[in-house]
């Protein structure tokens, strides 16, 4: 997986969400995920058609949130899906070879349940967060050490993190930092990628 940071949208931002994309890819986030639970897929994929070309030549991973039709669709460059979303196996089998599939873990019991063909996990919440309203008891830096042990594929930490939390969550096992408002909301939100990247590559 390409890390440190992955920035994950917010429809709810006052930064437009391209505008987001553009500012993560160009504080040199490396995986950037469209999320919106309210947007139509035509909408989406709309969006994901006109940053793709940009975001490849930047050598930017571009993510698509739950969207399976869409990702297909699209030729997005990964998907990201929760535990209610399907199966894995399944849905791995109909994506196209190469294209990244994530899931997000947030008990140990899912997490020994995880199978292979998932590429990385978003492991969360690490605290509790207003981006995620129905998000899941968060587990801590202890809960995170505790999951991430038991997974096979690399985790992404998500879930409250900000400046700070680096050093705590490289202990915990995961290999890289998931962000929505410390990015999406910064008041300029390229310094903010870049000083979440400086601080983990300090660690």
């Amino acid at each position: 997986m390409i890390g440190p940071l992955y920035v994950v949208t917010d429809a709810q931002a006052p930064l437009p969400v391209p505008d987001q994309v553009r500012a993560a890819a160009k504080g040199g986030a490396r995986m950037i995920q469209i999320r919106d639970k309210a947007a139509p897929d035509a909408e989406i994929a709309a969006l994901i058609t006109a940053l793709l070309p940009e975001m490849t030549a930047q050598g930017v991973c571009l993510i698509v949130n739950d969207r399976v039709a869409v990702a297909k669709a699209t030729g997005v460059h990964g998907l990201h899906i929760g535990q209610g979303d399907g199966d894995p196996v399944s849905i791995r089998q109909s994506l196209p070879p190469g294209m990244i599939l994530g899931l997000s873990v947030e008990t140990e019991a899912q997490a020994r349940l995880v199978p292979g063909c998932v590429d990385y996990a978003g492991v969360g919440p690490v605290r509790a967060t207003p981006t995620k309203p129905d998000h899941a008891a968060p587990m801590g830096f202890d809960g995170l050490a505790r999951i991430t042990a038991l997974l096979p594929m690399q985790s992404f930490a998500i879930g409250g993190l900000k400046p700070g939390d680096a050093a705590a969550l490289r202990a915990a096992g995961a290999v890289g930092m998931a962000v929505v408002s410390a990015v999406t909301r910064a008041p300029d939100p390229v310094a903010a990628t870049r000083a979440l990247i400086a601080e983990w590559t300090a660690t």
